[in-house]
């Protein structure tokens, strides 16, 4: 079988040419800087992420209000200069987060970094519900305990196990 040429012969079966390898020719750099920029994400998230989780303090997410953070006393552009180099990091580590989800890398615990870095209404209800998804739960308290450190404390978490040892 020949592909579709000037020079195919009238009685033999011609193959179309397929679309996703007219684009992956015509994108051939992109595609490489993509592969590339992957694959060092993936060694950055190895590294940066377990430092990240075990750096947020045992009894953050025990409270039902959230505390307010130590540098709000600070000079206002200090402290806003903080806060948006705070958002801005946050952002970037849910993108980068949300396409770990399909490339290599640890997607749920970046995504959690980056939402605990954001400020927004209903942040704290929202993270508070997110680390309390199973397999995400284990991952930090795993990498915590590792790490020479305290699993993590939800106080609705802790209450329903207590109850259910009694």
């Amino acid at each position: 079988m020949r592909y579709n040429d000037a020079n195919a012969l009238a009685d033999e079966p011609v193959l179309p040419q397929l679309p996703v390898s007219g684009f992956i020719k015509a994108h051939e750099e992109i595609l490489a800087l993509l592969g590339g920029f992957s694959v060092v994400a993936f060694f950055a998230s190895l590294l940066i992420v377990p430092w990240l989780i075990v750096r947020i303090p045992h009894d953050y997410f025990a409270l039902e209000e959230r505390r307010l953070v130590a540098w709000t006393h600070r000079h206002p552009v200090i402290r806003w200069t903080g806060l948006i180099a705070k958002n801005l990091l946050g952002m970037l580590l849910i993108i980068l987060g949300i396409a770990m989800l399909v490339l290599p890398g640890q997607g749920l615990l970046t995504i959690l970094i980056g939402t605990i870095l954001l400020n927004f209404p209903g942040k704290y209800r929202m993270e508070r519900r997110l680390v309390q998804f199973g397999p995400l739960w284990r991952s930090v308290n795993w990498m915590r305990r590792r790490a020479g450190h305290r699993e993590l404390i939800i106080h609705d978490r802790d209450t329903e196990q207590g109850n259910r040892e009694s």
